[in-house]
């Protein structure tokens, strides 16, 4: 174990390395990456805590790995590139692999992976290779043995050689089969090597039940696998509902001969069966085997390529699309195809010469929480963000980042000076994962959350059965520039070149005051405003003119009610004729509309009986806004009246939005979610989870897009 000092040393000691260009003193500076790589490793695979990135750490080994490249008599027999991995769980018994479990070499940039190629085609006498691409998931990796077609047993990677025995934990995952019919390949016993997966669908089903049980959520989906491999309870196991992919072959026996088709040896099988020879020759073959076997093998996602320029287009293709895939995953291994050219390049102590991952951006750093700054939001939310010492991940550079409220900061214990660890998943907002009180020094403080509006001081209340903080001073000047931005909004009234920026500028040099004042904007004193010409005066001009035809059901949501989205608007419009009619609807009047429960009821009746609010509608109606429901007649005659429905998938035909007003503009109504009340659910390509649920409830007409057009059609 290692003291809170030594920890915060060598995490200083880690970024240092990762800074300094500078080599004065190679034995002291070789010596120092080992014993950070050493710590580095301890805390990944034992303690399953890490505090550095994937990333970080692979720029620290590369680095080792150079100085000893360039210094070989510097090396030694237990650097950490001499070895596969890391001490083992004591948690668990071990069981030695039949293969040692090997690491991979990563590269980051195509530039590594024409390097990779060239010394390829040298080692193998070649001009151009065949070489298989396949996902690297971002899981926990496994080995599973089979014996007379039965698993006997299952382990972690461990430290290459060894692995901790999780047989009984395995045998929770349906997706890995406890019998498989190697046997009608002449295969007695056999190696192949996997990952332990939680899908995107199923970490965050997993993380909604631990909320409901006021339990902390999980990190990401990947340490979320890794946990489970190592729980005691196979039962709690099989309520995470893992995955498994497998994806590679390491031994087999057939004929009492033994074949080796990975990390250590190639040799040769003889007396195959015609069946098998093609199969167990490359390893797109293997993976076609183990598919052909019923396990989950990378048989779709898997391409065949010739030469490294194809290898480099489907890499970069695939890191557009991982979003798009159900699972995570952080990279592409990319292996020569054929056996025989594998056993020809042979393998470091490290990594095998014939693989290569190709890592994608980084989607995890560490970095400093500098500073805590509450923003107010257009319903009074008082909104803490904190700033960090400004870190690249995921293809940005991120400096700031919303820590939600106070009950968020006090569950992931943050402080100011706090080192934290951040993610980027899916390229989306990235946040905290956790903080890392092993390198606090004692400079760190408390972070105290304001009793007051930052903006307008006035004093914040927070109701019981919510996390969140408010300023309920309507006239606080933060809520109104907020409320101004999200009415010009593209899914509000949409007017273009009217953004936020814009709203801002407009509001302190006093040229905008609130809402009404868009329609009643002096243009003459725009001229004076620099990047405004008259073009750009005269398209604001016609684009808040046009605005004015915008639908009732568009201005209800610009208005910016609490809990009213896009969906609820368009129930409320549908209600009336007349926007002025919800002043005259009582609570229990409205909890009876569709989605319309007691807090969107009262946030809703609140609104409308506030005299400041009515006052702004009677100035947005003078200017000219629409507020009657000039279609609810032609709506209520519509042929698909009283139907819902709901769209999932991609559409060959039409955009989402335009299937769906063009449902509504036939009496149709949209819904959100998969329940009884559904009557079409509209199937495209790649339908996920709506479409399985639909096809339980018996009542639910499931149509495609070309039905759905003939129906409105009809």
């Amino acid at each position: 174990m290692y003291t809170q000092e030594q920890t915060l040393q060598i995490k200083k000691l880690s970024e240092q390395l990762l800074q300094s260009t500078e080599k004065k003193n190679i034995s002291v500076a070789i010596e120092s990456l080992r014993k950070v790589l050493r710590f580095h490793e301890y805390r990944y695979y034992v303690m399953n805590d890490p505090l550095v990135s994937d990333f970080e750490y692979d720029q620290l080994y590369k680095l080792l790995e150079k100085i000893e490249e360039e210094n070989p008599q510097l090396i030694t027999k237990d650097s950490p590139t001499q070895r596969v991995g890391s001490s083992l769980n004591a948690g668990f018994e071990t069981v030695q692999h039949l293969v040692p479990m090997l690491s991979l070499e990563n590269s980051y940039n195509a530039d590594d992976l024409i390097d990779w190629d060239r010394k390829a085609k040298e080692l193998t006498g070649l001009d151009k290779i065949e070489y298989c691409i396949e996902p690297k998931f971002d899981g926990a990796s496994i080995s599973l043995i089979y014996e007379n077609d039965i698993l006997i047993c299952a382990a972690t990677r461990g430290d290459g050689v060894e692995g901790e025995d999780i047989t009984n934990n395995i045998k929770q995952i349906r997706s890995i089969p406890l019998s498989a019919p190697f046997a009608e390949y002449g295969i007695q016993q056999i190696e192949i090597r996997g990952e332990v997966i939680m899908s995107k669908k199923s970490f965050t089903k997993y993380n909604d039940w631990l909320a409901e049980q006021g339990q902390s959520a999980l990190a990401n989906p990947r340490n979320a696998a890794s946990g489970s491999l190592r729980m005691k309870d196979p039962k709690e196991v099989a309520k995470r509902n893992l995955e498994a992919f497998l994806y590679h072959v390491s031994y087999y026996i057939k004929d009492d001969r033994i074949k080796m088709t990975d990390d250590s040896k190639n040799v040769h099988s003889v007396n195959r069966q015609p069946s098998t020879v093609n199969l167990l020759n490359t390893h797109a073959g293997t993976l076609q085997l183990l598919w052909e076997c019923g396990f989950r093998s990378p048989q779709k996602e898997k391409l065949v390529v010739h030469g490294i320029d194809e290898v480099i287009k489907h890499v970069h293709d695939f890191e557009e699309m991982r979003d798009t895939l159900p699972y995570e995953i952080d990279g592409m291994v990319v292996k020569v195809n054929d056996f025989a050219l594998q056993d020809k390049m042979g393998m470091t102590t490290h990594h095998p010469r014939w693989a290569i991952a190709f890592k994608f951006k980084a989607r995890q750093a560490t970095t400093k929480l500098i500073n805590v700054e509450f923003q107010v939001g257009r319903t009074g939310a008082v909104t803490p963000v904190a700033k960090l010492n400004p870190v690249y991940i995921g293809g940005v550079t991120v400096s700031s980042i919303s820590v939600h409220n106070e009950e968020y900061i006090k569950e992931k214990d943050l402080k100011l000076g706090d080192h934290v660890l951040i993610e980027r998943a899916g390229d989306v907002i990235p946040q905290i994962v956790k903080s890392l009180p092993e390198l606090r020094d004692g400079t760190e403080t408390e972070i105290e959350f304001p009793t007051h509006c930052p903006v307008c001081n006035s004093k914040l209340f927070k109701e019981e059965t919510e996390a969140v903080w408010r300023c309920i001073n309507i006239e606080c000047e933060a809520q109104v520039v907020e409320r101004i931005i999200h009415f010009v909004s593209k899914d509000a009234m949409d007017i273009k070149s009217f953004g936020e920026a814009n709203v801002r500028k407009f509001y302190e040099l006093k040229l905008l005051k609130d809402i009404p004042g868009i329609y009643h904007l002096d243009f003459n004193a725009f001229n004076s405003i620099e990047g405004f010409g008259k073009k750009s005066i005269d398209n604001l001009q016609a684009a808040i003119e046009a605005s004015k035809q915008q639908p009732l059901h568009r201005l209800i949501y610009a208005l910016g009610i609490r809990f009213v989205g896009e969906t609820t608007a368009k129930t409320l419009a549908n209600a009336i004729e007349n926007l002025f009619d919800l002043q005259h609807k009582s609570e229990e009047e409205l909890k009876q509309l569709e989605d319309v429960g007691v807090k969107v009821a009262q946030s809703i009746f609140q609104f409308f009986h506030n005299e400041q609010n009515i006052e702004m509608l009677y100035e947005l109606q003078k200017a000219g806004l629409q507020f009657k429901n000039e279609k609810r007649e032609a709506i209520a005659a519509g042929g698909l009246s009283g139907q819902t429905f709901l769209f999932t998938g991609t559409l060959a035909k039409l955009k989402r939005s335009e299937a769906e007003a063009m449902a509504e503009q036939h009496g149709g109504k949209i819904v959100t979610g998969v329940s009884a009340k559904l009557n079409y659910l509209v199937v495209g390509e790649d339908a996920g989870s709506k479409l399985e649920k639909a096809k339980k409830i018996n009542t639910i007409k499931i149509i495609t897009e070309d039905e759905f057009l003939q129906l409105v059609n009809q």
